[in-house]
């Protein structure tokens, strides 16, 4: 049987394409093994798909400094060491990793051991964590035309982001129903994020009694940023956070307003819902969102705009912006080369595990 190790962790990014990959391995024949962290979010996301798991030990890799900084080299020096260990026994024929500083041991250890392997890049510039994998990976898989430029050409392959194939088979009567709208209004998904966007979310609540002049709003508003002052508002639906009828809302929606986190932003290509993308600022983060939802606007799949400048103003022009145009960006993100990654992943699997 063909082996085959998937890795990857820190956030549930570096994780749910994994998971979006599972029915085609097993359905190829692979028997599949997930190595994580001892106890980070891959150990729990992975737990519901039996499929055995190794813990290692890990250390963030940062570029700022903390006194971690000290410790945490030796914690990747012996996640390698025991990476190396379990894929000697376990001699698997490819690894296959989404990033993530859990990334890092497990590659260069596989790489040691003369396995291949295949890594995913998300982000439209390649993190701390990829950049120390690229020398000793046979392929990288990336989401943006512009991340090109930055790998080695006979290595780089545009392949978009794995998306979990459940997403595009939601009912869209069975999310207007679970929201209780009505199916003759216009629909807008607001996703701030498992932990929720403290600014989108202010900003769609002020305008929240203009967009419900012409539109029903479903809002994922994070855990514990409920405004109960809201729940019984007519049209306005919110969640904290949804996992398996998230299908069926994005099904429902006509428009999505959402911060610029790859994957994200990929299922909604993947989905082609026309979209408004408010991405995380730079001070908050390496500034990543920003450059995604750049190259989304630049292809013509998005609407932008900076948190710097979001008003209640400015999000109402630009949600009726995008519903009047929406036809464009439709034809936009279907013509997109940046979908179907499962399968072009999939062939790149197959021709490292039998070359030729």
């Amino acid at each position: 049987m063909k082996k085959i190790v998937l890795t990857g962790g820190g956030t549930a990014g570096h994780v749910t394409p994994n998971i979006a990959l599972l029915p085609s391995l097993r359905e190829a024949g692979f028997d599949i093994t997930y190595m994580g962290s001892y106890d980070g979010i891959e150990k729990r996301l992975i737990g519901d798909f039996d499929i055995p798991y190794i813990g290692i030990s890990t250390g963030k890799l940062r570029r700022y400094l903390d006194p971690k900084n000290l410790s945490d080299p030796f914690r990747v020096i012996k996640g390698f060491m025991e990476a190396r260990k379990h894929l000697k026994e376990y001699q698997p024929d490819v690894v296959f990793s989404k990033g993530g500083f859990v990334s890092v041991p497990v590659v260069r250890a596989a790489a040691s051991l003369g396995i291949p392997c295949i890594i995913h890049e998300s982000d439209m510039t390649p993190g701390l964590a990829n950049k120390l994998c690229i020398p000793v990976a046979k392929k990288v898989c990336c989401n943006f035309p512009e991340t090109m430029q930055d790998l080695p050409e006979d290595k780089a392959v545009l392949t978009g982001s794995p998306i979990r194939v459940e997403l595009a088979r939601g009912n869209r009567i069975a999310g207007l129903d679970m929201c209780g709208f009505t199916a003759n209004k216009p629909v807008i998904m607001v996703i701030g994020g498992s932990l929720g966007a403290a600014n989108v979310n202010k900003a769609v609540r002020d305008t929240l009694p203009k967009l419900l002049e012409d539109f029903q709003v479903v809002h994922l508003c994070g855990k514990d940023k409920m405004d109960n002052l809201l729940l019984n508002t007519p049209g306005y639906k919110q969640f904290e956070y949804i996992k398996a009828e998230l299908k069926d809302l994005f099904a429902m929606a006509d428009l999505v307003i959402s911060r610029a986190g790859a994957n994200a932003i990929c299922e909604l290509l993947a989905l082609k819902k026309p979209n408004i993308l408010i991405p995380l600022p730079s001070k908050s983060s390496r500034g990543d969102q920003l450059l995604n939802a750049k190259s989304f606007e630049t292809q013509g799949y998005s609407i932008v705009i900076d948190e710097d400048d979001l008003t209640p103003e400015l999000l109402l022009d630009k949600v009726h912006e995008l519903f009047f145009n929406k036809q464009n960006y439709l034809d936009a993100m279907s013509r997109s080369n940046q979908t179907d990654a499962i399968p072009k992943i999939m062939k790149l699997i197959e021709e490292t595990v039998e070359p030729g």
